[in-house]
């Protein structure tokens, strides 16, 4: 379990001009978050426009970051979605060589109940081949797991952690005190990781640290040591930065400041498109400025 706390980045998916995957810039930002002290990959995620990626795709992505990676840190892929039996079929059809974890989002657009949803990843988590973590961001899925609902999952020895990115503090706050020792409640949201974390969270699953990795680790890095005086001149220093992200959706934001920094190539693929020529305009001059 304590390889998943600290940082972990959401990787985006770099793409070339004609829509390509680039995964020449892939392998590369694994090698820069590494080198930049982050704790753990997810490959497959929001960020990584997997819906829009076909299943011979999301193989070779998960390939190119598992081969590149090399063992140095973890790596966590995402495999959710409305459909239970497919995902179980999934499982059992995926390589998952080198992978240490599954993050499955809520089930979307159906809308389960709580007793659906909780005998959904029951049903997961029986037929998983790896440690799962639980993601909720019903913003994106129209769903929300409730917090008794996390506690009851959280007894379920293969479900190890969950991924909170519903921005709901009370309820936040709520699994932190009930939960048991050993289930991670990791941020889903980089603007309020550090106050989640000042009342117990484990870290962060971070789209912001694609772009701005090392700065990233080392706010959440002080914020585990309990430095939270230091943590906060981070944050403080970070947070326009972070707001810029998500203005006009992500990974969108994000990318406008990898593209600024020659990391990628700034495409994304439809319904995706580029921040407002003055987010972008905004953008550069927090670029230049940070610089």
């Amino acid at each position: 379990m304590n390889q998943f706390k600290g940082l972990g980045v959401a990787m985006v998916t770099p793409f070339l001009q004609n829509r390509e995957i680039d995964y020449s810039n892939l392998a590369n930002l694994v090698n820069h978050l590494i080198d930049s002290g982050v704790d753990y990959l997810v490959a497959l995620g929001t960020t990584s426009e997997s819906p829009t990626l076909s299943d011979e795709e999301k193989h070779r992505i998960v390939r190119t970051i598992v081969e590149t990676n090399q063992n140095r840190v973890p790596v966590v892929v995402g495999m959710g979605g409305p459909d239970t039996h497919r995902l179980i079929q999934q499982f059992k059809t995926f390589d998952l060589s080198g992978v240490s974890a599954i993050l499955s989002v809520t089930p979307y657009y159906n809308k389960p109940t709580q007793t659906g949803l909780f005998e959904h990843y029951q049903e997961l988590a029986y037929h998983a081949p790896l440690p799962m973590l639980l993601y909720n961001v019903g913003s994106r899925t129209g769903c929300n797991i409730e917090p008794d609902t996390t506690l009851k999952l959280a007894e379920n020895k293969n479900i190890i952690g969950i991924k909170e990115a519903s921005g709901i503090m009370n309820q936040i706050m709520y699994i932190l005190k009930h939960k048991p020792e050993n289930f991670l409640l990791i941020s889903g949201d980089d603007a309020i990781t550090l106050p989640i974390m000042a009342v117990g969270a484990d870290g962060l699953i971070s789209v912001v640290a694609n772009a701005f990795p090392a700065e990233m680790a080392k706010m959440v890095h002080t914020a585990q040591d309990g430095n939270f005086k230091d943590a906060t001149l981070i944050h403080n220093q970070m947070l326009d930065i972070v707001q810029a992200c998500f203005k006009e959706g992500s990974p969108a934001g994000v990318k406008t400041f990898m593209a600024m920094q020659n990391r990628i190539e700034y495409y994304l693929r439809l319904p995706l498109v580029r921040v407002s020529d003055d987010h972008q305009t905004y953008i550069k001059r927090l670029t230049e400025n940070y610089c």
